[in-house]
C-alpha cells in the first residue's frame, strides 16, 4: 500500500545525470500519426501503434529495457544512451510485421555523427542492419503498404537524407570546369547509412505493393524539391542514386510531372543566370533526356519554351564541360522529335559561341554537327548563312583543334549533301578561309585537310570555284590596294611630323595650332 501511494508521487529528474550521458542525436518530423517515441509520466518509452496492432512481446520488452534514463530535448526527439536492436521480422506473426516495421523505421530515425569515426560504433552498425532489413522487408513485400508506414518511412528518410550543405573551398575551380575532372570527388562519411536509406526510398517508390493515390501525400511538393536540392552533394555516389529515385518517382506519381519539370527549369535558371555553381546539372540533364524522348508529339509549347529559355542559355556558363555531352543530348532530341527546331537550336548556339574559349569551341562544333545530321534541307536553309559565316571564323582560328574539328563536318556524309545542295549560297563565304590557311595555316594537319575540302568544292562544281576563287583573288588585290593608301598616308604624316619637328613649327591637329603651355 505504501510503495502504491509513493509511486504516485511526481519524481524529480535528475537533469544533471542527464547532461552527462552520451546521446544520440535524431533529425526526424515531431508530429507522427503513429509509432511517435515519447516518454511517459514514469519516465518510459511510450509507443503510439494504429488502432488492431498489438506490440509483439520482444518489442514491448525492447522498449521497457532501452529507455532508461531516456531524455527529451527541446525538439521532442528521444536521446537515449541505450540503442539496442529490435527483434527480426521473422520472429514476429505476419499480422505484426508492419508495426514491427514502423518501430524499426522510428528506431532509423536516430542520426549518427560520422566525423568521428570512433564513436557509436555498435549503434551505427545495428542502425545499418536494421536498414537492411527494412530494405528487405520492402522488396519482398507481399501486401499493399498502409497509410500510416510510408508516413513513418517517408519522414525517417527525411530525417536522414535532407540536410544542409557546407560546401568545400575550391579555389574558383568551378568557374573554369576543365580543371575539376582532374580533382578527388568528395565522399560523405556518413555513406554507410546514406547509400542504404536510398536504397530503401528507391525500392518504395519502385514497389508494385506502393499505392501512388496514398503514397503522393507523402511523396509531396515540398519532399520533392528536399530531394531535388540534394542533388547539389559533392558525393557522386548519391547523385547517381538520385538520378535513379527521381526518375522513378516521374514515372509512378504522375501528377506531380509538371511540378517537378517546373522545379528543374528553375534550378538551371539559378545557376545559369546567378551561381553557375551546381554539381548536379549532368544528372539532372540525363533524367531530362529520358523524360525528353517520351514526349508526344506534337511537342506542347511548354517543352519548345523549356529548348529556348533552358536548355540552350545552358551553353553559357564557363564549366559547359562538365554537362555537355548530356545537354547535347537534350538537344538533339528535340531537333529529332521536331525538325522544325533545328533553325531554333542552331541560332541559339550562335547566340552563345565562344569568342576566346577554345575549349567550349570544340565542344559547340561536336553539338553542331549532331544537330546538321538530324536537319532537313529547308530548315538548313534558313540558318546557313550565319551559320557558315562562323565556321568560316573556326577555320581560321589559330588553335589547331578548333580549325580541325569545323573541317571534320565534310566527314559526315549527311552535312556534306547539306552543303552540296546549297554550294552556291556556302562556297563565297567559306573559300575565303580555306585560301587563306592553304597559304599560312602553320598546323600540317589542318592544312592537309583544308586542301581536301578545296578539292572536293573544286571537284562539285569547277565554274563555281573559279568564279568564287577570281572573286577572292579581285578581293585580295582591293584590300591590298586600300592597305597600300593606308600605309603611304601615314608614312606622308610621319614625314611631315618629322619636318615639322625639325623647323620647331606646331603641328595642326584638325587645322588648328595646339595650346601653347602658358595658357593651360
Amino acid at each position: 500500500m505504501l510503495r502504491q501511494i509513493l509511486n504516485k508521487l511526481p519524481r524529480k529528474s535528475s537533469s544533471k545525470n542527464a547532461e552527462n550521458r552520451d546521446t544520440l542525436y535524431s533529425n526526424a518530423p515531431t508530429n507522427s500519426r503513429s509509432s511517435d517515441l515519447g516518454t511517459s509520466k514514469s519516465g518510459n518509452l511510450t509507443t503510439s501503434l494504429p488502432p488492431g496492432n498489438s506490440v509483439p512481446d520482444a518489442v514491448k520488452s525492447y522498449s521497457n529495457k532501452n529507455v532508461r534514463g531516456a531524455n527529451l530535448k527541446p525538439n521532442g526527439f528521444v536521446l537515449s544512451s541505450s540503442y539496442e536492436a529490435l527483434p527480426g521480422f521473422r520472429d514476429v506473426p505476419n499480422a505484426e510485421k508492419q508495426s514491427l516495421f514502423i518501430k524499426k523505421v522510428s528506431l532509423c530515425c536516430v542520426v549518427f555523427d560520422f566525423t568521428d569515426p570512433t564513436k557509436h560504433l555498435k549503434e551505427k552498425e545495428i542502425k545499418r542492419q536494421t536498414l537492411l532489413e527494412l530494405v528487405d522487408y520492402v522488396t519482398k513485400a507481399n501486401g499493399k503498404f498502409s497509410e500510416a508506414l510510408m508516413q513513418e518511412l517517408v519522414k525517417m528518410v527525411s530525417a536522414n537524407l535532407f540536410r544542409a550543405f557546407t560546401p568545400q573551398p575550391r579555389e574558383n575551380k568551378v568557374a573554369d570546369g576543365f580543371d575539376l575532372e582532374e580533382e578527388e570527388p568528395s565522399m560523405d562519411p556518413a555513406w554507410p547509412h546514406l547509400q542504404v536509406v536510398h536504397e530503401l526510398l528507391l525500392r518504395f517508390v519502385a514497389s508494385p505493393e506502393t499505392d501512388a493515390k496514398l503514397a503522393k501525400r507523402y511523396i509531396d511538393h515540398s519532399f520533392i524539391l528536399k530531394l531535388l536540392d540534394l542533388f547539389d552533394s559533392e558525393d557522386p555516389r548519391e547523385r547517381e542514386y538520385l538520378k535513379t529515385i527521381l526518375h522513378r518517382v516521374y514515372g509512378k506519381f504522375m501528377v506531380h510531372r509538371p511540378f517537378i519539370r517546373k522545379a528543374i527549369n528553375n534550378i538551371f535558371y539559378r545557376f545559369i543566370f546567378e551561381t553557375e555553381k551546381h554539381n548536379g546539372i549532368s544528372e539532372l540533364l540525363e533524367i531530362l533526356g529520358s523524360i525528353i524522348n517520351g514526349f508526344a508529339l506534337p511537342l506542347k509549347e511548354e517543352h519548345k519554351l523549356f529548348l529556348v529559355r533552358a536548355l540552350i542559355p545552358l551553353h553559357k556558363p564557363k564549366c559547359l564541360a562538365m554537362y555537355h555531352q548530356q545537354l547535347s543530348y537534350c538537344i538533339t532530341q528535340f531537333v529529332e522529335k521536331d525538325c522544325k527546331l533545328a533553325d531554333t537550336v542552331i541560332r541559339g548556339l550562335l547566340k552563345y559561341w565562344p569568342i576566346t574559349n577554345s575549349s567550349k569551341e570544340v565542344l559547340f562544333l561536336s553539338e553542331l554537327e549532331e544537330v546538321l545530321e538530324a536537319t532537313q534541307p529547308s530548315e538548313f536553309q534558313r540558318c546557313m548563312v550565319p551559320l557558315f559565316r562562323q565556321i568560316a571564323h573556326c577555320l581560321n582560328s589559330s588553335h589547331f583543334q578548333v580549325a580541325e574539328r569545323a573541317l571534320f563536318l565534310w566527314n559526315n556524309d549527311h552535312i556534306e549533301n547539306l552543303i552540296r545542295q546549297n554550294r552556291k549560297v556556302i562556297l563565297p563565304i567559306i573559300l575565303p578561309a580555306l585560301e587563306k590557311n592553304a597559304e599560312n595555316h602553320w598546323n600540317q594537319a589542318v592544312h592537309s585537310l583544308t586542301l581536301n575540302v578545296r578539292k572536293i568544292f573544286n571537284e562539285l562544281d569547277p565554274e563555281l570555284f573559279k568564279e568564287c576563287l577570281l572573286q577572292f583573288q579581285e578581293d585580295e588585290s582591293k584590300e591590298g590596294e586600300v592597305a597600300a593608301r593606308r600605309e603611304s598616308t601615314w608614312k606622308r604624316l610621319e614625314e611631315v611630323a618629322a619636318k615639322k619637328a625639325a623647323s620647331n613649327e606646331p603641328v595642326l591637329v584638325f587645322g588648328k595650332a595646339p595650346p601653347s603651355t602658358t595658357s593651360l
